[in-house]
């Protein structure tokens, strides 16, 4: 057996495994998508990765020990560095790097959850913003056939080489290289909008060139509390729909603007208290997560060391969570406004990211609870 023969095998019998895994867990409930997942082979738009080794990117290849493993666990992949292709040379060179990802290969699970959310019929013409490597492309050409799905992405050396792959793997979607923040107009109007990438807001292009009763499926960007969302279309610019259940989490349509916040040193100086919460309310794990970042707009969170959390809002206001101890300095506190929430969270029923649901429109873009004329509502980006 040739060494492409051996390869093409071993990933078959590791892609099943995968997918029977996804039906198990209920992720996979279409046998089209299922049958999707089986047939295109996710190591033909891998054939390099990084993989994180002590909080550095080591660089990994076809060829490499234990290159397919990954591919076919329910992992992220991330694929680039920092919107720079040479940090791939430098970690082949010289070791693992640092580096913020820039694109990934998202989770088959999360892939698989926005599939089946876009709700498409047989005959529908699809929209992708942010191609990628180009393996969602694939599921999508496979489900519904290349004519119907045209992919877009900003990055050329992305695009180039996801078209290549795609091509090569017998798959011939259109293809272009723009900013998808203005959709693809050419190609509109479209039956289904997907984007793999996070927003901050939804762009109104997408609505415009989506078919009145059409779906945009996304995910919102927010720095604490991301939300997966399904949007209804309206006649032109508008929409309006749900927070689906499933958290999803992806690569912002835009590079964050990280030179925006000052973290807190370790032994920056403010006031300090008693923390009437744990800092594990902020988690991606906890049910409050998606209301904090309601109740504290604009507010980043990251972990820290000693089981530390830190947060920072571009305003110059911080505050650090460590030991039931809270810290805060700058013009907010804000734990206070964290605390604040959860009091209004645990008042409103203890709401988990479902009952929230988003309104579009040229003039507003709001979440709100419950029903779209509910009194409580947030701008959806604070």
């Amino acid at each position: 057996m040739s060494v492409r023969a051996d390869i093409d095998d071993t990933a078959a019998r590791l892609r099943s495994r995968l997918v029977r895994a996804l039906v198990r867990g209920g992720t996979l409930a279409d046998p089209r998508w299922r049958d999707a997942f089986l047939t295109v082979p996710r190591h033909a738009f891998l054939p390099r990765y990084f993989l994180q080794r002590a909080g550095r990117w080591a660089a990994v290849e076809r060829g490499d020990p234990d290159w397919l493993n990954p591919i076919y666990a329910d992992r992220v992949l991330v694929t680039q560095l920092d919107g720079d292709g040479t940090h791939w040379e430098r970690a082949r060179a010289g070791g693992p790097v640092p580096g913020a990802p820039t694109c990934s290969s998202s989770m088959p699970t999360i892939m698989a959850v926005m599939l089946e959310a876009l709700q498409v019929g047989d005959d529908d013409r699809v929209l992708e913003i942010g191609t990628g490597t180009g393996y969602n492309a694939a599921l999508l050409c496979v489900r519904l056939g290349d004519r119907r799905i045209s992919t877009v992405d900003v990055d050329r050396t992305l695009a180039e080489p996801a078209r290549r792959r795609l091509n090569e793997a017998g798959y011939h979607p259109t293809c272009v290289i723009m900013d998808g923040a203005n959709g693809y107009p050419d190609g509109a109007p479209y039956d289904r909008v997907l984007c793999t990438c996070a927003v901050p807001t939804i762009p109104l292009p997408w609505l415009e060139q989506t078919k009145p009763g059409g779906i945009v499926v996304t995910t919102l960007s927010r720095p604490i509390g991301a939300g997966l969302v399904r949007i209804t279309a309206g006649d032109g610019p508008n929409g309006q729909g749900q927070v689906l259940a499933d958290d999803g989490r992806f690569m912002p349509l835009r590079a964050p603007d990280t030179q925006t916040v000052a973290w807190p040193a370790a032994d920056a100086v403010g006031s300090t208290r008693s923390a009437r919460l744990s800092a594990g309310v902020i988690s991606p794990t906890s049910p409050f997560e998606f209301f904090a970042g309601l109740g504290a707009p604009g507010v980043h969170a990251v972990g820290a060391a000693h089981n530390a959390v830190l947060m920072a809002h571009p305003d110059g206001s911080w505050a650090r969570h460590e030991s039931a101890t809270v810290t805060q300095g700058g013009p907010r506190r804000l734990w206070d406004e964290v605390e604040a929430a959860y009091q209004q969270w645990v008042a409103l029923g203890e709401p988990r990211r479902a009952r929230f649901g988003i309104t579009v429109t040229p003039d507003v873009q709001e979440l709100w609870l419950d029903r779209p004329d509910s009194p409580n509502r947030w701008p959806l980006a604070g």
